[in-house]
């Protein structure tokens, strides 16, 4: 096989593909075998009729007609990881010569995964929430301990929010008396907006012994309702000195101020952290896609939202939910649900582009010990041998796609140690403390992150694998496999 690729505009090339007769013949002889397994000829087992009988009983053309199907996705793969061509559609294939004898001559226009630069990359800002609890939250945690060990007390004025009153309540519509309305010597803390939206309103200003008559729409109901609601008493919730001596007969563990102040800033801090953690990756996503300048390509975000809607369905069926079902009960179309993934698809697509420039522009490399530790971890995972994942991948000619994957990561990880990270009021976070560890530029990529680009890979022995995307799963494309 002789084959030779030609730049297009548009990222396009086109692959010229030519099949001597000698190599050709090998492909018509299987297509013999696979006839013979079709065709019953008196005097043969099925599938065991020679070449030269069917060949004389049916001609050639069949034969020919049965090789171009099956062998030129095969020859095309061959030139497609011959000159490193990056599929993403399906090849358009067009013979021009071999149809009927000679010489096998074939074209294939393919659409390529564009390469890009993103100007700007190495300088990215992003705005997070900051992991440092401020005064007003440590205050509010702080209280609501204190809350805990207080105790109420009668107060000689209007009641206030926050206040603890005891009530009597009697309800009714149209002289009827409502269920589940009436109540007597109910304690309430004023502010909670129960009962009614403007319930509080009503009460708010009210003293004890007071009677009050209203009408308004109880939650959950339509209709009005007339209330009389007497006020018993009004009490404030008194909360203790904060004290060492506090400290210590009230929280078990700590002896003093300071170390109990310490420990629910830390137990803050975590907390904050963590939701600060689940955002970095999207923030960090959204600021590096803002800075590609060409549209995602049609064909790979097309492929990319039929794999995000395939993920969602499998998602929806793991949950045991009818995936038809479902759709009824939205009263969506098959195409809407698709087109409904449209805009996370361009996000994940210029993701894709834009990552792999990070990675060519730092010069970032993979390693054949990244790609063993790859195939470990996914065996672990799936239980299966590392060689076995290892063979599946080779003989799918997903290797390279695992690497770009793998790559991609470490792109992603280059920026995570590279942006910088600042709150809502500008002032810089410490990247490490969100990332949570520290290791130097040039370790390798050995920190798991959830991220649109993370190379989960679910796999069978068709080596159907999909990439996970956060949110959003992302599958890689296939079509180069679809052409072989």
């Amino acid at each position: 096989m002789k084959s030779s690729v030609e730049p297009l505009e548009g990222n396009k090339v086109k692959l010229y593909i030519e099949v001597d007769e000698a190599e050709f013949d090998k492909d018509i002889e299987q297509a013999f075998r696979v006839i013979a397994r079709e065709v019953k000829l008196p005097g043969f087992r099925n599938g065991k009729a020679p070449r030269r009988v069917l060949e004389a009983r049916i001609g050639i053309g069949p034969a020919r007609e049965q090789a171009l199907r099956d062998a030129i996705p095969q020859y095309l793969g061959k030139a497609v990881r011959e000159h490193d061509v990056d599929l993403v559609a399906t090849p358009a294939i067009d013979i021009t010569g071999g149809q009927d004898d000679g010489l096998v001559e074939f074209e294939a226009e393919c659409e390529v995964r564009p390469e890009i630069t993103v100007p700007g990359y190495a300088g990215l800002r992003i705005e997070l929430d900051s992991p440092i609890p401020t005064d007003e939250e440590m205050r509010e945690a702080q209280e609501s301990e204190l809350r805990s060990s207080g105790s109420l007390a009668d107060v000689d004025r209007a009641a206030e929010s926050g206040d603890y009153l005891t009530l009597d309540i009697a309800a009714a519509r149209d002289g009827e008396e409502l269920m589940g309305l009436n109540t007597e010597d109910w304690s309430y803390e004023l502010g909670q907006g129960w009962v009614a939206e403007d319930f509080d309103e009503q009460i708010i200003g009210a003293s004890a012994g007071d009677v009050l008559n209203f009408t308004t729409t109880p939650k959950g109901t339509q209709e009005k309702a007339d209330f009389t609601v007497t006020v018993k008493a009004v009490q404030a919730l008194e909360m203790p000195e904060l004290t060492d001596e506090w400290v210590a007969d009230n929280t078990g563990e700590f002896e003093n101020v300071e170390e109990w102040t310490a420990s629910i800033t830390e137990r803050l801090t975590e907390r904050k952290l963590s939701s600060t953690r689940s955002a970095v990756m999207a923030k960090l996503t959204e600021a590096l896609t803002e800075l590609v300048e060409i549209d995602a390509p049609e064909s790979m975000v097309k492929s990319e939202m039929q794999s995000q809607a395939e993920n969602m369905a499998r998602q929806l069926q793991m949950q045991g939910i009818d995936f038809q079902a479902w759709m009824s009960a939205t009263g969506q179309t098959a195409e809407q649900f698709i087109e409904a993934t449209r805009p996370q698809a361009e996000q994940s697509v210029k993701a894709d582009l834009a990552l792999r420039a990070v990675a060519a522009a730092e010069a970032i490399e993979v390693g054949d010990d990244e790609i063993e530790m790859e195939y470990a971890r996914m065996a672990m995972q799936y239980g299966q041998k590392a060689k076995e994942v290892r063979k599946m991948y080779e003989r799918n000619d997903a290797v390279p796609e695992l690497m770009a994957q793998i790559r991609k990561s470490k792109a992603m990880d280059w920026l995570l140690h590279h942006v910088e990270m600042v709150d809502h009021t500008g002032q810089v976070i410490d990247a490490e403390l969100v990332i949570g560890h520290t290791h130097d530029d040039d370790d390798d990529h050995d920190h798991d992150h959830d991220h649109d680009d993370d190379h989960d890979h679910d796999h069978d022995h068709d080596h159907d694998h999909d990439h996970d995307h956060d949110d959003d799963d992302h599958d890689h494309d296939e079509a180069g496999e679809d052409s072989k």
